[in-house]
């Protein structure tokens, strides 16, 4: 089960990856779905699920699924593999039933054994996936399954996840959940799961449920004391560009047993909050390594810096090797329970290394406090699913000369008070002086993550180009790249970021990354030296016509073919982008026509500006975009659409140099 608060759904683990049912009896083939060869409902799709069901029973203690599926290309084939998983001791797959039934309605039954694949052990815990095969599946077939997922009764209760929404179109899904008997016991404060003798019945608590539905759709509670859910027409989950985790945007329902969502939190942030602070406690070993890193003469902030600079230079396991429990007993290591653990061993995971740090700076004597925030890249924080374990990520918040600053320590070489996107403008559980609460973390701003590509490139009369590029990278992208250098050597680092560099420059023209300069360095600027040779003009008789924009004629500008919007778009952080080449011109060529300088702009969101500059023999080309927002939510899409159109169009623009003539010719 999960750290939850009170008792609430298992997100992940028990939720129904595919959809489900009431019962294992299959229905006789329908001859309209045995003819279908494309749906009008979904055009062009793979697949679509023509079926799904589910029935939750928490009072028995297990789940059946069941589904129906239509085949529609090649590609529709791979849904003849289904995965589910489970967690072995506690919970089991039984009764699996499946069949393939052909287009002329041949069926052929599932009979092999499906096999039990171990992914996942931790300690005692052991989560096991469920796979099997259906037969013989070809372009036509209907694939038809049901199973039950089981759990010990001695797991207590643990009310459903509903997955809703599906990759694949679906006809029709229906939902039942039958919770079990959960009451408050006023005299010792317990929750129990059992109505037996003794037991208050007249406090007991609601089953309450989180819902992100269509419109027009919810849970109905009926008189039966079931709660259920028909759809039918539901379309696939989005697959657009820069999308937030998408599992923070499907349609869904989580139900909970609880009492007040407000007291949850509270109740649930308290525990959160000694654990953080257990976890932290300053040992006599920590405090004496503090005591040797500072100066009684250092500002608060000066202190946080040396700190923070000692934290990273020990081992994160997300860099190295985390160590096996075989390995650890002999070599004689702690499993990290305190903060001192961490420090004797000078290892931890990125968030033991981060409470590690706020140990340091309270040992140190300065005011700070933890905050655990959901990692952007995998979802968004919702306080209406009251779980815990939603939270993944720790940062530090140092309160000094009455001015607060975010701290990421267990992310690895990320500078002093720099956040890595994934958790910033990300929400979780926070301390301060004035208890546990809900917090956001700031947004980044564009100047704290910029990227400025600088080059003189010589161009000869036959298009050929030479010379040299330089691109000075902070925030995002450095750290980005400095961590790539922790798990690639030298060579395999280059070439990915040569790949990266193919994709930009222009058709014909090779770029190469020579070296780097500051790798090593978080707090200075990473610099790429680039080498850059080819043919970059395309002769059209006594002109040559070259792009004049170096990195953006295959750059794809993002947006542009998306007409319409869905989810919101995350760009995950602001940033400012800046190209200025200098073209030299050999004798004999000269600039007839620069396109016109730019200046345009999505007012407060966004700002593109280029200009160019011509001397004798040479051109200087440079352009800006600065990007100030990160969250665009679909309604403000066409204005974002329009802003990307009009830099594609831009981006498009040619630069043509002419043969000058001599004597006379």
């Amino acid at each position: 089960m999960r750290n939850s608060l009170f008792i609430c759904c298992a997100v992940g683990l028990f939720a129904a990856l595919s959809p489900v049912l009431l019962s294992a009896q299959f229905q006789p083939p329908n001859p309209d779905e045995l003819k279908m060869t494309s749906d009008l409902k979904a055009p062009g799709a793979d697949a679509v699920y023509l079926e799904m069901s589910e029935f939750d029973n928490d009072v028995l203690h297990y789940r059946t699924h069941y589904t129906r599926i239509k085949v529609l290309t090649e590609k529709g084939k791979e849904l003849g593999t289904f995965t589910t998983p489970f967690q072995q001791g506690s919970t089991g797959i039984r009764e699996i039933h499946a069949r393939t039934i052909h287009s002329d309605g041949t069926i052929i039954p599932l009979l092999v054994k499906p096999e039990d694949l171990l992914t996942v052990k931790a300690g005692d815990v052991e989560i096991k996936n469920k796979v099997f095969t259906l037969p013989d599946v070809e372009v036509g077939s209907i694939l038809e399954y049901s199973y039950d997922l089981t759990y010990r009764d001695d797991v207590a209760l643990d009310p459903p996840y509903w997955q809703v929404q599906q990759p694949y179109f679906v006809h029709k899904a229906h939902f039942e959940f039958r919770p079990g008997a959960v009451y408050l016991d006023l005299m010792n404060g317990n929750i129990l799961t059992d109505a037996g003798a003794g037991y208050d019945r007249r406090n007991p608590i609601p089953v309450i449920w989180a819902q992100r539905l269509p419109e027009d759709s919810t849970v109905k509670a009926n008189l039966n004391g079931t709660y259920s859910l028909d759809l039918a027409d539901i379309a696939p989950i989005p697959k657009e560009d820069w999308m937030p985790p998408i599992r923070s945007f499907f349609y869904e329902v989580s139900f909970c047993y609880k009492l007040d969502t407000n007291q949850a939190w509270q109740e649930g942030g308290k525990v959160w909050s000694k654990n953080v602070d257990e976890f932290a406690e300053q040992s006599k070993a920590i405090k004496d390594g503090v005591n040797g890193l500072i100066a009684s003469t250092d500002s608060g902030l000066d202190k946080a810096k040396k700190l923070y600079g000692a934290l990273e230079a020990l081992d994160n396991t997300d860099y190295s090797r985390e160590k096996g429990e075989t390995e650890r007993k002999s070599l004689k290591l702690k499993n990290e329970k305190r903060a001192g653990d961490t420090w004797a061993q000078k290892s931890g995971s990125p968030n033991a290394l981060a409470l590690l740090y706020l140990a340091m700076l309270r040992a140190a004597g300065l005011t700070a406090y933890a905050v655990e925030v959901v990692d952007r890249d995998k979802g968004i924080f919702d306080p209406a699913y009251l779980e815990l374990d939603q939270l993944d990520s720790v940062l530090v918040v140092l309160d000094t000369g009455g001015k607060q600053v975010v701290l990421d320590p267990g992310e690895k070489m990320c500078p002093f008070a720099t956040v890595s996107w994934r958790h910033s403008y990300a929400s979780g559980l926070g301390q301060s002086a004035q208890g546990v609460s809900i917090m956001i973390t700031p947004q980044q701003q564009y100047a704290e993550n910029t990227i400025k590509r600088t080059g003189i490139l010589s161009v000869d009369a036959q298009g050929g180009v030479s010379g040299q590029i330089q691109i000075a990278m902070t925030g995002q992208e450095a750290l980005r790249w400095r961590q790539l250098a922790l798990e690639n050597d030298e060579t395999e680092l280059k070439k990915q970021f040569d790949k990266e560099l193919k994709d930009l420059a222009p058709e014909g023209v090779q770029a190469r990354v020579d070296h780097f300069e500051a790798m090593n360095d978080p707090s200075a600027t990473l610099n790429a030296v680039v080498n850059v040779t080819g043919t970059l003009g395309v002769p059209a008789g006594r002109r040559l016509i070259i792009p004049t924009f170096f990195f953006e004629t295959r750059g794809t500008v993002p947006f542009v073919s998306e007409a319409v919007r869905q989810v919101p778009v995350d760009m995950h952080y602001a940033e400012r982008v800046t190209d200025q080449i200098t073209y030299r011109l050999p004798d004999g060529l000269a600039v007839e026509g620069a396109p016109a300088d730019a200046n345009f702009s999505w007012p407060a969101h966004a700002l593109f500006v280029a200009k160019s500059q011509t001397q004798p023999r040479q051109i200087t080309i440079a352009q800006t975009l600065t990007r100030a927002f990160t969250i665009v939510k679909p309604e403000e899409y066409q204005d974002l659409r329009g802003f990307y159109q009009k830099v594609a169009a831009a981006d498009q623009a040619q630069l043509v140099l002419t043969a000058t003539m001599k004597n006379g010719n």
